[in-house]
């Protein structure tokens, strides 16, 4: 399949009779033969920030457009850099929360809908156990929808089905064009099973997702001598540290310093920041990104960026981090 695939005849007819935009070209964010590029399309958290969308990772390699996650505005962030919800070929969930999962009814049913893709293909979907149940719970909440749109649009109906792949063990769970993806289990805390991070293979190149998690060897072992590790992070003020749900909160998370330990034992080419999580008081100020790398540089002196929005890593001869062109 295409990276950017074409609509149908009939999907062009109707586009050319309507007054939808389509994105602007979506080059910025698509690799070229042989290299990797990674769009940080949302580095938040629940916190409903328009600076900082749901948490959502788009991976070009291979002419596969792959989607790690489908936080909060994951859809429109992708029409900010020019891609179709109907060019991503598939998604892999990390966990259940619903901050990494909002938007994946939107991405779904928009890329069955012409200009948006026109799928006439079951959407391809990747995760731990409990995918089934959650796809089918969207098929069940959505019936009328789709059952309108298929009388009054005449919509294919395997647009709107699922391809899903759920494991219940870490090892590979995608190999296709290249492009190998291994999952893994992390610690998201006790009660928060399954969870995994993401190993994704593309000839020499490697990158690394560490999905939400506690300080894991896991993501160690994954991203040792990647090119890429993007790993989350959490701080809260001291002033409600305390607090039992921050503890709760924090206990699910890996802090600045244990990032930093796992990025020196590790020793990726780079380590950027996404899924930034910083707990303050109320009418208080965010705590600021550069105590945020303070506090890791406690434990680690290599290559850092701390993620946002957009931004674009390119992994070829070298890595080099930029910003998506955006229409």
């Amino acid at each position: 399949m295409s990276t950017i695939r074409n609509v149908t005849a009939a999907g062009l007819a109707a586009l050319a009779a309507s007054t939808f935009a389509i994105p602007a070209s979506a080059d910025s964010v698509l690799a070229t033969e042989g290299e990797m590029v990674v769009t940080l399309l949302g580095t938040g958290t629940p916190a409903p920030l328009l600076d900082r969308f749901g948490y959502a990772t788009l991976v070009s390699a291979g002419g596969q457009l792959l989607l790690f996650d489908v936080g909060r505005g994951a859809v429109q962030r992708l029409w900010q850099v020019g891609v179709l919800p109907g060019d991503v070929d598939e998604v892999f969930l990390t966990h259940y929360h619903s901050d990494h999962l909002i938007s994946l009814p939107d991405l779904w049913l928009t890329s069955w809908l012409v200009p948006y893709g026109a799928n006439a293909e079951p959407f391809k979907i990747t995760g731990p156990e409990g995918v089934t149940e959650l796809t089918d719970g969207l098929t069940s909440a959505f019936a009328a929808d789709i059952q309108i749109r298929i009388e009054d649009q005449n919509l294919p109906a395997a647009g709107a089905e699922w391809d899903v792949t759920e494991f219940t063990e870490d090892g590979v769970v995608y190999d296709e064009n290249g492009i190998v993806v291994t999952a893994f289990t992390v610690n998201h805390g006790e009660k928060i099973k399954p969870a995994v991070g993401y190993k994704i293979e593309y000839g020499d190149h490697v990158v690394v997702l560490s999905g939400d998690t506690k300080k894991e060897d896991a993501v160690i072992q994954a991203a040792t001598g990647a090119d890429l590790l993007v790993h989350q992070v959490a701080m809260a003020a001291e002033a409600i540290a305390s607090n039992p749900p921050i503890v709760a909160i924090m206990g699910h998370h890996t802090t600045p310093v244990e990032a930093g330990e796992v990025f020196s034992e590790a020793a990726p080419g780079l380590a950027v920041y996404s899924h930034i999580v910083r707990l303050g008081p109320p009418n208080a100020p965010d705590i600021s990104l550069e105590a945020l790398v303070e506090q890791t540089r406690q434990t680690y002196d290599g290559p850092l960026e701390v993620g946002a929005d957009l931004m674009t890593i390119t992994i070829g001869d070298e890595v080099t981090v930029g910003t998506a062109d955006t229409r």
